[in-house]
């Protein structure tokens, strides 16, 4: 029986993030093959943290920059050890590397973060992404742990084109896993036109290009509005400010709900789901509710980014606050062209988003690497290059602060 340990940057809240359901996804598949799961973060717990002991997962709290790490993996021996994001294999790679060095390292890097911050500071300095943002010190860091793992998850097809092409990184070391949908979610009867109404729109507030898409709604619903005075806007999200609360406007339609205690139920009354997202990276988890809703959706092209394999986007895509406009009216008001994008939902999910079909490719992925692991590696001389050189260094840096962190004698 193998063992597999996950090191996660946060518990895993499915019901707060996609990066949670994502996460859920993958333990379930390694259950499903009669894998022995552990996870370990040294992560606050949360009140809304899945219960893991009711998936048969066993769950450890570690700690960063100390040893006890190094007792409790030299006794688990994992067979594969998989960094929820770059920043845990930095902290943790080279002491999984020291006890376990047979052990399989998979990074899951749910979106490229140098790619979102790029964005970001992007649309900070109102101007178009140039080339030299994406070579940043966060890029460093984060595309060095790519090389330093032997496989890494990829979610979004825009982000395995980006790696090969500008970062040069060998196919040999990506696996492109998008969102695993079981079929059973996507065979729901859906609502049709004329039983829904309002606009929705959803994300955790903590997300920074969630904030940022609700300030762009704050400045087009007024517009919307006008051509669908009957219309509200809901604004479901985890984790909302006081921020965000103080946009709550029931006289104008705009109404911040927060906390959503079903994202499903609330985005199948919707008819059509808002995000007018100006930057980020990944794929965007909203919207895969949204088709297994059978919800239209409006958004931008990043918004709608590495998700459709070239298959109709089930909605409407605009990039300027006028295109939004005109969009989420037409989607409203129009039944003929709103039922068309319904109907785009659920081939798309079939296509791109098969459980059963994508987690068979990532475990058939993981035994063959298992079976040739030292060819493998051998391979890959930047990877071993990189753990010789930058992992000496995170490991001094480690130990010094464990040092400085001892109680004084």
């Amino acid at each position: 029986m193998q063992q597999i340990l996950v090191i996660g940057y946060v518990w895993p809240e499915p019901n707060s993030s996609a990066a949670g359901s994502h996460m859920m996804s993958l333990l379930r598949l390694f259950k499903r093959q009669g894998w022995q799961v552990t996870f370990a973060s040294p992560a606050q717990r949360t009140e809304h943290m899945v219960d893991l002991a009711e998936e048969d997962i066993a769950s450890e709290s570690i700690a960063l920059n100390c040893s006890s790490f190094d007792a409790f993996i030299s006794e688990l021996q994992p067979d594969v050890v998989m960094f929820d994001r770059f920043m845990m294999e930095e902290q943790f790679g080279w002491r999984v590397e020291k006890n376990c060095p047979n052990a399989l390292r998979i990074l899951d890097t749910e979106d490229l973060q140098c790619l979102r911050n790029a964005r970001r500071e992007a649309v900070k300095k109102q101007r178009e992404l140039m080339p030299q943002d994406l070579h940043s010190d966060l890029a460093k860091r984060e595309i060095a742990a790519i090389y330093r793992c032997d496989l890494s998850l990829i979610i979004s097809s825009y982000e395995m084109t980006l790696l090969a092409e500008t970062f040069k990184v060998p196919s040999a070391l990506l696996h492109h896993l998008p969102f695993m949908i079981e079929p059973k979610t996507t065979s729901q009867p859906r609502l049709g036109f004329n039983e829904r109404q309002h606009f929705i729109s959803i994300g955790n507030f903590r997300h920074a290009p969630n904030w940022d898409a609700v300030l762009v709604l704050s400045q087009i619903w007024p517009a919307i509005r006008k051509q669908c005075p009957d219309a509200q806007l809901h604004i479901y999200g985890s984790y909302p400010p006081p921020k965000a609360t103080a946009l709550n406007n029931p006289k104008a339609g705009f109404l911040v709900k927060g906390w959503a205690d079903d994202a499903f139920a609330v985005m199948a009354k919707a008819r059509v789901c808002l995000a007018p997202l100006r930057f980020g990276a990944g794929i965007k988890g909203k919207f895969i509710d949204a088709m297994q809703m059978g919800t239209p959706s409006v958004t931008t092209d990043i918004g709608a980014e590495g998700m459709t394999n070239s298959m109709p986007w089930p909605g409407l895509i605009a990039n300027n606050d006028d295109e939004l406009i005109a969009a989420a009216i037409a989607l409203y008001q129009d039944e003929a062209f709103w039922q068309k994008a319904q109907d785009a939902c659920q081939p798309l999910l079939e296509q791109v988003y098969d459980a059963s079909e994508l987690g068979k490719r990532l475990i058939a992925r993981i035994n063959a690497l298992q079976a040739h692991l030292s060819e493998h590696r051998s391979a890959n001389f930047t990877g071993a290059m990189l753990r010789h050189h930058s992992m000496k260094s995170t490991q001094y840096m480690s130990q010094w602060i464990e040092e400085k962190n001892k109680p004084k004698q």
